[in-house]
């Protein structure tokens, strides 16, 4: 097992004189020492002077030296033929025709980068091609087997749930490598890496991409059709942390296959694209991709905003609306919904979320509430167009954040994100200004960091009797104290929006103020039920 978790299946020239046919010739390399990592493809055994002709690459050739020749420049360009040919190593047993072997055979092959073994012992050489066969053969046996082991895990996942970004990822974790899915016309679809020590991807996928494709390996996923149709993807095997090794191929094909009948189904072109332009919003908001790598990256995604500012938005869906083949089908109605503004946009997905983050361009002279407005109707129309429209009460929220230049898109992104989750059952809106979500958001940092119980308390003193009273009221009285604080307490206002005359307002609001035991004119007081109110909704009293 090599580092990053690369396996190592080949048969050296190392490991063959290690094996007990060649080691008891009490073998003795006189060439190529820096050489002998070199694998072994097959082993030839031959005494002709034109052997190297017969030869494909790889071979390991024995011989007794019949065939080098009696002269030194013979045996130099006998040794060059077999270099020529890629040959992994010469072993030559003395005894039949040498004692020890000629000066100028030894040079050439250290010229050549030619590992040359002389044996001191006679081995018999059915024994020496058994033994080598044999492991030869159960080295491919060990690839294919690690190969179906990936695909196992491959089709776990996928039976599970996952897609194909999943199946991509286990893929860069099996090479040790950073990989990319291409789309036939050679833009990327989706970039994975393998992670550090730290869990951290120790490469950037994209930047790997664009800095490695042209030496990369490239594993074709096939789309069953004639003619172009012929090549639904292409996975390209990038040599970051190490060269790819037979066993990388290998399970590449494997997964390859796996990924067309997958991409063939669901429409995954689409979503890996989404999901590719996801991970590195999410990258961005986390701070793993800094404002000087950003552009860069982004361009490689498509979105190309220039110098003008970026608006970071995030929408933000119920947990239990997306199924997860609805995500490939929502990602191209929303790209398509947000062609129409006629703006820059990087949109992706975030499955496991439930987010669709995005920048906007912000063009000079724009105002930001009509581009948010464009973008929030464009967001609506491709969820309805998805068929993931529902009752008001599981509505996606969509959150704009503060337009700015590439350092602040990563903080305006995570902003925006967060006051998503906060706005989860506010009162319907096509958006809301991540600016004024401030109070909910520490609302909900509160109660995701463990002090639901803090927050519990607060609304039980604050409002506590006027909830106990509403549990068995014919009238509740919440929906007044809602109404009074909404309109700022305005009270003819309050009346209108309740349906209601002044003098019942008057008595509800008497009432309220005697079960709270306090005065709903004093400004504190006032600020302590608005807080009390908001944060009801993120305790189990809501």
């Amino acid at each position: 097992m090599g580092p990053h978790g690369k396996i190592e299946a080949d048969i050296t020239v190392r490991r063959a004189l290690e094996l007990p046919a060649l080691r008891r010739g009490l073998p003795e390399v006189l060439a190529g020492e820096d050489r002998m990592g070199r694998p072994v493809r097959w082993v030839h055994a031959g005494e002709v002077p034109h052997i190297a002709s017969l030869l494909k690459g790889g071979e390991l050739l024995l011989t007794t030296g019949l065939g080098v020749g009696t002269r030194p420049s013979e045996q130099r360009a006998f040794i060059r033929k077999l270099a020529d040919r890629d040959v992994a190593a010469l072993v030559v047993e003395l005894g039949s025709r040498f004692d020890a072997l000629p000066a100028a055979l030894i040079d050439a092959a250290r010229d050549c980068g030619l590992p040359l073994i002389q044996l001191h012992r006679e081995v018999p050489y059915v024994t020496v091609t058994e033994e080598i066969h044999t492991e030869i053969i159960n080295s491919h046996y060990s690839l294919l087997r690690r190969a179906d082991e990936l695909l196992r895990r491959c089709t776990g996942v996928l039976l599970r749930g996952g897609g194909a970004p999943e199946v991509l990822r286990l893929l860069a974790v099996f090479t040790g490598n950073p990989l990319c899915l291409e789309a036939p016309d050679g833009s990327p679809l989706y970039a994975a890496g393998p992670e550090g020590e730290d869990g951290a991807a120790d490469a950037d996928p994209l930047l790997a991409w664009e800095g490695l494709r042209d030496s990369g390996v490239r594993i074709e996923v096939p789309g069953g059709g004639p003619g172009p149709d012929a090549v639904r993807a292409r996975l390209v095997l990038l040599p970051v942390n190490g060269p790819t090794t037979p066993v990388h191929r290998i399970a590449a094909e494997r997964a390859a296959d796996l990924l067309a009948v997958v991409m063939l189904q669901s429409r995954q072109e689409e979503v890996l694209a989404a999901r590719g332009r996801g991970d590195f919003l999410a990258e961005l908001a986390e701070g793993r991709i800094s404002a000087s790598e950003a552009p860069a990256q982004a361009r490689l995604l498509g979105f190309r905003p220039g110098t003008d500012p970026v608006l970071p938005v995030v929408m933000r869906l119920p947990a239990a609306l997306p199924s997860p083949g609805s995500w490939a089908l929502l990602a191209q109605a929303l790209r398509e919904e947000l062609a129409a503004p006629g703006v820059p946009v990087l949109l992706g997905v975030r499955p496991v979320e439930c987010r669709v983050p995005l920048l906007v361009a912000l063009r000079a002279g724009q105002d930001r509430a009509a581009l948010a407005d464009r973008v929030a109707e464009a967001l609506r129309a491709g969820v309805v167009r998805a068929g993931l429209d529902r009752p008001s009460a599981h509505r996606p929220v969509v959150v704009v954040g503060t337009a700015g230049d590439w350092a602040a898109a990563g903080p305006g992104l995570r902003h925006a994100a967060e006051a998503a989750a906060a706005a989860q059952g506010l009162p319907a809106a096509p958006w809301y200004d991540a600016r004024r979500l401030d109070i909910e958001l520490l609302l909900w940092r509160m109660r995701e960091h463990g002090e639901e119980g803090v927050l519990s308390e607060f609304v039980e003193r604050a409002i506590g009797p006027l909830l106990a009273h509403d549990r068995g009221a014919r009238q509740p009285l919440l929906p007044t104290l809602e109404a009074y604080l909404a309109s700022a307490g305005r009270k003819a206002e309050t009346a209108r929006d309740l349906n209601v005359n002044r003098q019942t307002l008057y008595d509800r609001l008497a009432r309220i103020a005697q079960l709270l035991g306090t005065d709903l004119d004093d400004p504190q007081t006032v600020l302590g039920l608005r807080l009390a109110l908001r944060a009801r909704r993120h305790t189990d009293r809501a």
